[in-house]
């Protein structure tokens, strides 16, 4: 038996060229099998086909079409960011220029837990960090750190909050707030956090004053720039007044929102996003990158030395002092793929004009989305929309018909749809990230919706 060819290298380019035909064509095969957003009939028959089509994963013999076979199987059986009635959650449709840039990271395989195994890669980490760093603050000063996402940039704000500010800070939150925040204080060992309300499903300042004098200190407040249920983003500019009155730290979660800053149109909405000591960013939701690109944004730099370990074979002393980089305090992961490429080439791609675009353009659709509900006899607007998330409902429907449309059309694989429970009801949730979708996919959108509802 032949030593397979590897994806770098001499042969790297010519050993993947075919094989990037045979990959394309499964998964067009398979997208049209699925014929939809999503495949159908639920679970078990997902399953089902899947085990069918795929068979021993780990046959006594090679299989020469397993990669034919086995992507043409999941294309049938994904659910499909890129197709407009695919509009459930905070995940989008990568960018092709971004997927290509991708393969490259996945074909040269650096390592970013030295520099010997990334040479270019730690460098271009360093000047995209620092690019969207300036973003938020406004000045060549911050630094930020590529994550896998809103959780891993979350925990990384409680650590560093802890290492700053001792063990016994408390995290300050709304009920907004994403759930991977109290996890994390849990995971480090924090004291039990308190969680505020949120009337209309943002933090109310005075009761933040409030906590901040009652409880004791030090503080951790985290506001949210773009929640998950409605989109909805946090009075950052009295949130952080609130913080400097109290000499509280101030983290903002702005995973979802944080896409604002390449809008020339909207980016006033993040006013006071650089009072921030720290600042979650997410790029694979209005970024319109591949899982993952997260990031963490730092006001102060020297914030992040806690962070630094030494393991001789990776930064030795010498080595350091010769000028070689030392990238162990970059992350709390040390294996740790290149996922800076794709977005340096998105960035440079499209600029931020051209980013900023995209954002407005599902900003935009998600109000035409709001007004045609708002005009449809039989539905009901929750709110007009922030960001890019409408909720809705059929009129006088109760909550288990909304969860029963929903999962009828799951089942039947002609729309994915999230869902909310907003002022004690359930609505239907449509996160809107697809630049490509047009208003006649809105229209039947809900045309979908009022067909599936209960007389």
């Amino acid at each position: 038996m032949s030593t397979p060819p590897l994806a770098s290298g001499p042969e790297g380019t010519g050993a993947l060229r075919p094989l990037l035909t045979t990959v394309l064509d499964a998964l067009d095969a398979g997208a049209r099998a699925r014929g939809g957003p999503l495949p159908a009939g639920g679970p078990e028959a997902v399953a089902a086909r899947l085990r069918a089509a795929v068979g021993d994963v780990l046959p006594e013999g090679g299989d020469p079409h397993a990669l034919s076979t086995v992507v043409r199987a999941l294309a049938e059986g994904a659910a499909d960011p890129a197709h407009p009635r695919c509009a459930a959650h905070l995940h989008c449709p990568p960018l092709a220029v971004a997927t290509a840039a991708d393969l490259a990271a996945s074909a040269l395989n650096p390592s970013l837990d030295s520099w010997d195994q990334a040479p270019a890669a730690s460098e271009l980490e360093t000047l995209v960090t620092k690019a969207l760093a300036a973003q938020v603050y406004g000045t060549a000063t911050g630094d930020a750190l590529v994550t896998t996402g809103g959780t891993e940039s979350n925990q990384l704000a409680l650590l560093l909050a802890r290492e700053t500010l001792g063990p016994a800070v408390r995290l300050v939150c709304a009920a907004n707030a994403h759930h991977s925040l109290t996890r994390a204080a849990w995971l480090l060992g924090l004291p039990a956090p308190v969680v505020l309300p949120a009337p209309g499903g943002t933090l109310d300042p005075a009761a933040l004053d409030e906590a901040l004098t009652t409880h004791p200190g030090p503080h951790l407040v985290a506001a949210t720039a773009g929640t998950t249920d409605a989109g909805l983003i946090d009075p950052l500019p009295d949130v952080a007044a609130r913080c400097r009155a109290h000499g509280a730290r101030l983290h903002i979660d702005a995973a979802y929102a944080g896409g604002l800053l390449f809008s020339d149109r909207r980016r006033a909405a993040l006013t006071g996003l650089d009072a921030a000591h720290t600042v979650t960013l997410d790029l694979h939701k209005l970024g319109w990158q591949p899982v993952a690109a997260g990031l963490l944004a730092v006001r102060d730099p020297t914030d992040l030395i806690p962070l630094h370990q030494h393991a001789d074979y990776l930064n030795a002393d010498d080595d350091t002092e010769a000028g070689l980089p030392d990238l162990l305090g970059r992350s709390l992961r040390t294996s740790r793929r290149p996922d800076v490429l794709k977005i340096a080439v998105t960035l440079k791609t499209l600029g931020r004009q051209g980013l900023g675009a995209l954002v407005d353009q599902v900003c935009d659709r998600a109000r035409e989305l709001a007004a045609l509900v708002q005009e449809h006899p039989r539905l009901e607007l929750q709110a007009p929309p922030t960001l890019s998330t409408v909720l809705f409902r059929p009129t006088g429907a109760p909550d288990a018909a909304v969860a029963a449309i929903r999962r009828r059309l799951l089942t039947d694989g002609q729309a994915v749809l999230g869902r909310a429970r907003v002022d004690g009801r359930l609505w239907l949730k449509t996160t809107l990230l697809n630049p490509h979708t047009h208003p006649h996919d809105l229209a039947a959108l809900l045309h979908l919706v009022e067909g599936t509802t209960p007389a």
